[in-house]
């Protein structure tokens, strides 16, 4: 960390590639040899010491410090650790339980405690709330990641299932209920109940050997801030969640200016800013049932669901915000969709393609952000894992899991809800590119526009054929994407009626590969499609369509997709010089300037009033030619 540091970003980007193998469990802790409890505790407490310290010092790598510290657990002095070693005992010595699992698993914790032992620890829990029903202890360990095998791995290994009495079961609950606090003190900085006990103070009495805690409250919190962290943990559960996330909103507003300043419990207000920030998440993904009812007629109870939708993506918007260190791009989208919001419900003529012209922009906020993260961490990842011999799928999905563990994908997630029903009711067209267009705020504006020759093939989903290799250009017809997929080798083109996630492995893949790769939302033009299975077809995007074609191969032998990477001969037409030098948008032509200044003169008069139009002057074709060629330039 200490070099991580003054080495900027990929500086830290590797300490947190490094942290994250370590925390999904790619990396062993320690190997044949014995630490103990308090010596991982105190570890910890030095590694947050110094991210806590870099925080204030590198306000510029906040961001990725946040992701680090989601990774670690908060760790403590030494009497925090010691306590995990000695509670084991003393729920052993109460609840007369000190053979078979539980004495496998006190000689674990004894010789290497690790964030397994949270996951444990809740399996227990589950098992004896169950009834004693074994197949909730090894359900909640796998859906947490731990496997008969892991169990068998540790230096002291865990061969046993549990087994208790029934007249076990009230004392067992109530100790390693207690239990559980101790290991997320030291292991789940990020977790909310353990965040907010370490914010609020909170005292674990001594018992015989086993050593008391008293962890002190911290200081110059907000006026009214404990009621606060008090209603969302009453809360933290409910259905109905919308009150819950603002509370949690609330929170982190309240956090932020003491985030940004210096402090020794600094890492103590952090883990309890990530810890709101993850709940949001989960919160909001419990609402997506209730939020799937929007449909495209339009009457008094849609407006008020869109409405709901549009005010859930302003909120994880915020929170998004909140976490982010350029976040200048998304408050633009937030005051947007807040406009959005109050045109809808008003019911203004043009709510719906306003809506709209906001989402593109947020989507292309979304996938900024998720190149960014691309960038950053995949080389690290990568190479790190290749050094340590982390598994390749674990390698390979790296950064699309650090992606989707943050609000970017729940807010994509949401938008993706909200887009079918929004070009519904703005009459937009039928398709939409997930490569080849960039969202304007009126339509669709083509960038780098290629014409994709390819053979059609229709399959039923694109996982079915993701490790098929097309020996010739392929146009993909799948009538399922769900965004997981590889895009196989040979494709040129997948078309689909899906609409996978813009932070989702295939959109990635896709715009990396430079493959088009477009939703369509028109039945009829799917069907058409499909019917021409086998097929050669020339897929070109206009501005608000895909237009496709038939063609014969021997016209197309010099198609720079069917012949690979080689050079293709284009031929260039020279602008000729106007005689002005500078013109107004009322004499913008295509002999004078390119499309951009053309698309600005055109949208006069054919926009809403409240849509600003700037003004415009150009310097037309051959200025830049005529000024260089003048002898005082030579």
């Amino acid at each position: 960390m200490d070099q991580a540091k003054d080495t900027g970003e990929l500086g830290l980007a590797g300490i947190l590639v490094w942290m994250r193998f370590m925390a999904t469990r790619q990396l062993i802790w320690n190997k044949n040899y014995n630490v103990k409890p308090r010596e991982i505790s105190k570890a910890q407490d030095r590694l947050t010491d110094l991210l806590q310290n870099t925080y204030t010092t590198h306000p510029q790598h906040r961001e990725l410090l946040r992701m680090i510290m989601s990774t670690v657990g908060r760790g403590g002095e030494g009497d925090v650790g010691q306590r995990i070693r000695d509670e084991i005992l003393v729920i052993q010595r109460n609840n007369d339980c000190k053979g078979g699992m539980m004495e496998e698993w006190h000689q674990k914790l004894h010789n290497n405690t690790s964030p397994d032992d949270v996951v444990i620890c809740q399996a227990l829990i589950d098992y004896i709330k169950s009834d004693f029903d074994i197949s909730i202890y090894w359900k909640t360990l796998a859906e947490n990641g731990i496997t008969k095998e892991r169990l068998l791995s540790y230096d002291r290994a865990i061969h046993s299932d549990p087994s208790f009495r029934r007249d076990q079961k009230d004392g067992l609950l109530r100790d390693l209920g207690h239990y559980m606090r101790t290991l997320k003190a030291v292991h789940s900085g990020a977790d909310l109940e353990s965040a907010i006990s370490n914010c609020m103070g909170y005292q674990a009495e001594g018992e015989g050997f086993m050593v008391g805690v008293q962890i002190n409250p911290v200081a110059d919190l907000p006026s009214g801030f404990p009621e606060l962290l008090r209603f969302i943990l009453q809360h933290v559960e409910d259905r109905n969640v919308e009150a819950l996330i603002e509370g949690l909103l609330e929170a982190r507003q309240e956090l932020r200016p003491l985030l940004l300043k210096s402090s020794d419990r600094l890492k103590d207000l952090l883990f309890l800013d990530i810890a709101l920030d993850s709940t949001v998440r989960t919160a909001t993904e419990r609402a997506y049932e209730e939020l799937d009812n929007a449909g495209p007629e339009v009457n008094p109870v849609v407006f008020t669901i869109f409405s709901k939708i549009m005010y859930f993506i302003t909120l994880i918007l915020e929170n998004l915000a909140l976490s982010s260190d350029d976040y200048e791009d998304l408050i633009y989208c937030l005051k947007g969709w807040h406009h959005a919001i109050s045109m809808c419900k008003s019911q203004s003529a043009h709510w719906a393609l306003y809506a709209k012209s906001v989402l593109d922009r947020t989507r292309l906020g979304l996938s900024s952000k998720a190149e960014w993260y691309q960038r950053i961490l995949q080389p690290s990842a990568e190479y790190l894992g290749s050094l340590l011999e982390v598994n390749p799928w674990a390698i390979n999905i790296f950064t699309e899991e650090v992606i989707r563990a943050g609000s970017a994908a729940t807010l994509s997630s949401l938008i993706n809800r909200l887009d079918p029903v929004l070009r519904e009711t703005a009459h937009l067209g039928s398709w939409d590119f997930l490569m080849q267009v960039v969202m304007s705020w009126d339509s669709w504006q083509v960038i780098s526009p290629v014409e994709v020759v390819g053979y059609v093939d229709v399959v039923e989903e694109l996982l079915a054929v993701q490790n098929k290799s097309y020996d010739r250009p392929t146009i993909l017809v799948a009538k399922s994407v769900k965004g997981e997929e590889e895009i196989p080798d040979g494709t040129v083109a997948v078309l689909t009626p899906d609409m996978p996630d813009v932070l989702s492995h295939v959109s990635v893949r896709a715009r990396n590969c430079k493959v088009c790769f477009a939703t369509c939302f028109d039945p009829k033009i799917l069907a058409d499609l499909q019917a021409n299975k086998g097929k050669l077809l020339r897929l070109k995007p206009s501005s608000a369509d895909v237009v496709y074609s038939e063609v014969k191969e021997g016209d197309l032998a010099d198609s720079s997709n069917l012949k690979g990477d080689g050079p293709s001969s284009i031929t260039l037409v020279r602008k000729q010089f106007g005689r002005k030098y500078a013109i107004s948008a009322e004499e913008f032509t295509p002999e004078m300037v390119g499309a951009k200044s053309r698309n600005i003169s055109y949208l006069k008069g054919k926009v809403p009033s409240w849509v600003g139009i700037p003004t415009s002057v150009a310097l037309p074709f051959g200025v830049f030619e005529k000024v260089l060629a003048d002898k005082l330039n030579q």
